[in-house]
């Protein structure tokens, strides 16, 4: 059992969410999930791609979209369009494909720096969970519900769970760049 679980959990919560952006970023194979932020307009509500219909991947640089209503269909292909994917869809009036291109050397070094940039967002976050809770653990000691020496435990300890989740973060980091990097 963790000594500090909400900190933890905090702290975990925020690789979670790291993840989850790094799943977003195409590293030159076609993947579902570069479609969980894109969401259409269906009867009046934002619904996210992914359910109003199938998407499978036929080829490792093709999705297929598959929707239960062919209504849906020129508003899943605006909304790619309207997107940051760079892809063009084609409808063929059932389905719609999207063949995704080989990632240049240029669009490869640019999608690194994005993780990065994400990289270092989490690690942020993980550090503000660090010092709110050494600000709290101060605020107990201060009204003398924590010793100097239980809050020295307290600060090393909490430390060591960031430490624990920055280098989480970089082995992720270093593995989606790799990803990215293959040719």
């Amino acid at each position: 059992m963790a000594k500090y679980p909400e900190v933890e959990e905090r702290m975990n919560k925020r690789v979670e969410g790291f993840n989850g952006e790094l799943k977003t970023i195409r590293a030159g194979r076609a993947n579902p999930q570069v479609l969980d932020k894109l969401s259409i307009d269906y009867y009046g509500t934002q619904t996210p791609i992914a359910q109003v219909g199938s998407i499978s991947t036929p080829e490792p640089r093709t999705l297929l979209i598959q929707p239960w209503d062919a209504s849906v269909l020129k508003e899943i292909e605006k909304a790619i369009q309207k997107s940051e994917l760079g892809i063009t869809p084609q409808n063929d009036g059932k389905v719609i494909r999207l063949t995704f291109p080989p990632l240049t050397e240029e669009r490869r070094k640019e999608l690194v720096k994005t993780v990065k940039k994400y990289s270092e967002e989490a690690k942020v976050q993980v550090r503000n969970a660090r010092r709110d809770a050494m600000d709290d653990y101060k605020q107990k000691k201060k009204d003398g519900e924590v010793t100097e020496d239980d809050l020295k435990a307290i600060e090393k300890d909490i430390q060591t769970l960031t430490d624990k989740f920055i280098k989480e973060i970089d082995d992720i980091t270093a593995a989606k760049e790799k990803e990215i990097l293959e040719v």
